[in-house]
């Protein structure tokens, strides 16, 4: 059928005002693409440059979809990103507790990247603040430190010290009543342990936060995990080191975890973090109120924080398993790491070529701690022969410690040069409960 110059008129004004509105989104918009008889919402991403004709969306579930431009019948904006985040004005309250923030990096200080769907670090500690608004309902946030911005894989032992030494400076101000720090999820129990070690008993408290999803996702949980960090570090009278976050899927509470006994345990869920061998110190909600479940170190009972952070770096950890050779131990005893924390089976057991070369480099100076591949329970040697071949060998085990603690602990010790004049000595502090880092009340 031969179209009149009237329609085709028409569906070209048609077209154009469609490339209008494609052309007048941006990247960060919500938007409405009506594509086919189907109807997509989604946040606009940039295209990449080698295809500038696609429609690049991220819809609510996370995923991204792409459109041909030429195809799609209609777009609506239904949100400016502008429209979004607006500045907020921060105020100081006098009648309120003032905190310190130490911010490090991590998807909790992260923000969405519209050019690759993903997040990156923002820019300054002054755009944090405008996603938070709720951050300052109880609190003031007296000082902001950024002694660095690093995701927490890219995190090690002196970015530990930096942080302990900055922590020992803000718990000795006047002024401050704690400290939240803001932290990469997949290694923070690494860094909640060594501060944990480094600064011993505080007198105010010292809280590690995160978020497993951007701060500019409605889905985000870094809101309440903030939330319930300032009322643990400005208002609560928990003098710890403590991890605080989310304690189911919903937006309802945080659990106050102990540093030294708490590991993540899944990859995205918002309570990806649980407490091993031991309970939760208390439960926080929103509105200020706290349940507790366990006993904490106190306010006031330490006059000031004296931060320990002596480290020795060359430490390892290493799992065994089934037919894994023991010349593994070589190479670490000829790089010349200093100690290595096994992960062995269950209760504690390795194979007899394992056994021969810990004997072997033992008798060489290196030492070695035992702790179990099970998530939960205590390792002893004394129970089967391959245990007590162990202990003889020279590990020391390290009870219901988890793994990640342990390592943090025997880098601590070891960079104490009035301890490692034996290994009597490095045993006996191994085997201090320290910072609650041993559950001695656990059965089995």
């Amino acid at each position: 059928m031969v179209k009149s110059l009237k329609q085709r008129s028409k569906e070209k004004s048609e077209a154009l005002a469609v490339v209008s509105k494609v052309e007048s989104a941006k990247p960060g918009d919500l938007i409405e693409v009506h594509f086919s008889k189907l109807i997509y919402e989604g946040i606009l991403l940039e295209s990449p440059d080698s295809d500038k004709g696609i429609l690049l969306l991220k819809l609510s579930n996370g995923y991204n979809i792409g459109f041909n431009k030429k195809e799609i019948i209609d777009l609506k904006v239904l949100k400016k990103f502008a429209e979004k985040y607006q500045e907020n004005e921060i105020k100081k309250d006098p009648s309120k507790p003032n905190i310190a923030m130490i911010i490090t990096g991590g998807t909790i200080s992260s923000k969405y990247d519209s050019k690759t769907g993903g997040v990156h670090p923002l820019d300054s500690p002054e755009s944090l603040f405008k996603f938070y608004p709720e951050l300052f309902e109880k609190v003031n946030v007296l000082k902001v430190e950024t002694p660095f911005m690093k995701f927490s894989e890219e995190m090690g032992f002196k970015d530990w010290k930096k942080l302990a030494k900055l922590c020992e400076n803000l718990l000795n101000d006047s002024n401050i009543q704690g400290v939240i720090i803001t932290h990469g999820t997949d290694f923070l129990h690494y860094t909640s342990a060594a501060l944990g070690f480094m600064l011993g008993k505080l007198n105010k408290p010292v809280v590690l936060t995160y978020s497993q999803r951007s701060i500019d996702r409605a889905s985000s949980d870094a809101n309440l995990n903030l939330i319930c960090s300032s009322i643990i570090s400005g208002i609560s009278d928990i003098a710890e080191v403590v991890l605080v976050g989310h304690a189911n899927s919903e937006d309802n509470f945080c659990n106050v975890m102990p540093g030294t006994k708490v590991r993540k345990m899944h990859t995205s869920r918002r309570d990806a973090f649980k407490v091993i061998n031991g309970k939760e110190i208390a439960r926080v909600y929103p509105n200020g109120n706290l349940e507790l479940f366990d006993s904490f170190n106190k306010r006031g009972i330490v006059k000031k924080c004296k931060a320990d952070p002596k480290f020795e770096e060359k430490v390892a950890l290493v799992k065994f398993y089934p037919g894994q050779s023991a010349e593994i131990l070589d190479f670490y005893y000829e790089k010349k790491y200093k100690g290595i924390v096994l992960e062995l089976s269950g209760i504690g057991n390795a194979s007899n070529e394992w056994i021969k070369k810990i004997k072997e480099l033992s008798g060489k100076g290196m030492i070695f701690c035992g702790t179990s591949q099970c998530i939960n329970g205590r390792v002893d040697g004394m129970i089967y022969s391959s245990g007590r071949k162990l202990i003889e060998a020279g590990v020391i085990y390290l009870e219901d410690m988890i793994s990640e603690s342990a390592l943090v602990k025997l880098g601590w010790v070891l960079g104490h040069e009035e301890w490692i004049k034996s290994k009597n000595l490095i045993k006996e502090k191994m085997l201090q409960n320290i910072v609650g880092e041993f559950n001695g009340r656990l059965e089995g």
